[in-house]
């Protein structure tokens, strides 16, 4: 029996506005309970892959769901990824279109998503999966999904910043968590941690209380593509969870980063803003280089003026992910 809200991340040592705020915690939990219980919870036809976190923030979901595209075109089936969008752009059923669509109308994600793969925009899941199974999906990955209630999941995935961990395992506005560590882990067939291999050490130990979950490691790896990043003097800007990141990264292909503007996710990168920026490059000798879910957002007329840095989520383990998605799609054979 699952204990009762007041008794969940009680009161301790984790600081003195952790334990002010815990009281709208409860709240928070109290209302998240009401929400699963008041969803849809629709059975549909087809496998249904969740993708999610139960932190505020990035924690890499985009780039698992775009490393599970690829996993499922190289076993043959047809994944439909279901995206409640962002902001104006949470309506649908309406099934992405890279070159007619902007992030505007439907979100930066999933107008970077929609380049790997068919991706809807529905701020009603359960509707975003009947259209996407009548348009032929074989599976459905619900981006952003262990919290929605919409649909049943087959197999849910939790994905981790290594990094960041939990933090202080607090709901919000306590903490950083949208649902609890165990709740989570309850739900969760897979954990997959994403960072370096300090951060990863530290983060095996915390799974140690969850030793019968399986769990994987990732990172994120610069793509190659070409470009000789050694010594280019870069302008960084990134409006993602957690922009540091992609700096690092940027660091890490030997670029020398002589400058950096972090923004909101998902904020709008106006005109006054870009030529703003424009000009600091342009005083230090920089180029200016972004995150190719930020690069989505830039007005035509600026894409060729940024450098995209592409990423993609390598694993520690590639054979467990595909077992498991063979095992969902094609339970016959296991």
């Amino acid at each position: 029996m699952r204990a009762p809200a007041f008794w969940v991340n009680p009161p301790s040592k984790a600081g003195f506005w952790a334990n002010v705020l815990h009281p709208l915690s409860i709240l928070w939990r109290v209302l998240s309970d009401r929400r699963q219980r008041k969803g849809k919870h629709l059975r549909v036809s087809v496998p249904v892959i969740c993708v999610g976190n139960i932190n505020v923030g990035g924690t890499g979901k985009t780039p698992t769901v775009i490393k599970l595209l690829n996993v499922f075109n190289e076993l043959g089936v047809a994944a439909h990824v279901i995206s409640k969008g962002y902001g104006g752009s949470e309506v649908g059923p309406l099934r992405v279109d890279e070159v007619d669509h902007t992030a505007s109308d439907v979100g930066d994600e999933p107008l970077l998503l929609a380049a790997f793969g068919a991706c809807w925009v529905a701020k009603d899941r359960a509707a975003g999966a009947v259209a996407a199974i009548a348009a032929g999906a074989e599976v459905l990955i619900l981006d952003d999904g262990m919290q929605n209630p919409d649909l049943i999941k087959d197999f849910t995935i939790m994905v981790v910043d290594a990094g960041v961990g939990f933090g202080n395992e607090r709901l919000l506005p306590a903490g950083p968590l949208r649902q609890g560590v165990c709740d989570g882990m309850l739900v969760a067939d897979l954990v997959l941690s994403i960072g370096p291999q300090q951060a990863q050490r530290e983060f095996a130990g915390r799974m140690k209380d969850f030793a019968d979950i399986p769990h994987i490691k990732g990172a994120l790896e610069p793509l190659q593509t070409g470009m000789l990043w050694h010594d280019l003097r870069a302008f960084a800007f990134a409006g993602i969870g957690r922009p540091e990141k992609f700096f690092e990264t940027l660091r890490a292909t030997g670029a020398n980063v002589v400058g950096t503007r972090s923004f909101g996710d998902h904020e709008t990168l106006s005109e006054t803003l870009l030529r703003r920026m424009e000009s600091e490059a342009a005083q230090m000798g920089a180029q200016m280089v972004t995150t190719e879910k930020d690069a989505v957002r830039l007005p035509k007329g600026w894409r060729h003026k940024v450098i995209t840095l592409p990423v993609r989520l390598e694993l520690s383990d590639d054979t467990t992910l595909i077992e498991a998605m063979a095992a969902v799609v094609n339970p016959q054979d296991t």
